[in-house]
């Protein structure tokens, strides 16, 4: 009598471990990339909502008008550079795969052009409209 227990045991173990390596080899590239995309929209999300602080920030100041001042404190995942307009403000983001997206916020204002760097971590923004002064000020603090 001969035993072949031991032969159908071993193909089942190579098939075993050759579907487990094709299955690792097909799904951690397309895991990575779902990854960066998930980061990528938080990115997103984070910075639209940093700009919408500011944006409401300038409203009031602009609704309340000259002597009116207004501190907001945002943090930062990371180093961006907001710009400023009179009528909006907006911030660029590198996504993962390269490409960018411009957020914008759009208010009315007297705001001139200019740029704000916000550093990773904690930032104070003021946005104020000093009296006697033709035009709003933003910077940060």
């Amino acid at each position: 009598m001969v035993d072949d227990r031991g032969q159908v045991s071993l193909e089942y173990m190579l098939i075993f471990a050759i579907s487990l390596i094709l299955l690792a080899v097909f799904t951690l590239p397309l895991t990575e990339r779902t990854i960066e995309n998930t980061l990528d929209v938080s990115d997103t999300l984070d910075v639209k909502s940093d700009l919408s602080k500011m944006s409401l920030a300038v409203k009031e100041v602009y609704g309340q008008g000259q002597g009116s001042k207004q501190t907001i404190h945002i943090v930062s995942s990371k180093d961006l550079q907001v710009d400023v307009a009179d009528n909006y403000i907006s911030c660029t983001l590198k996504l993962n795969d390269g490409q960018s997206k411009t957020e914008k916020m759009y208010f009315k204002s007297t705001l001139e052009k200019s740029s704000i760097y916000l550093k990773k971590g904690e930032n104070s923004i003021v946005v104020e409209w000093p009296e006697n002064c033709e035009n709003m000020q933003i910077f940060v603090r």
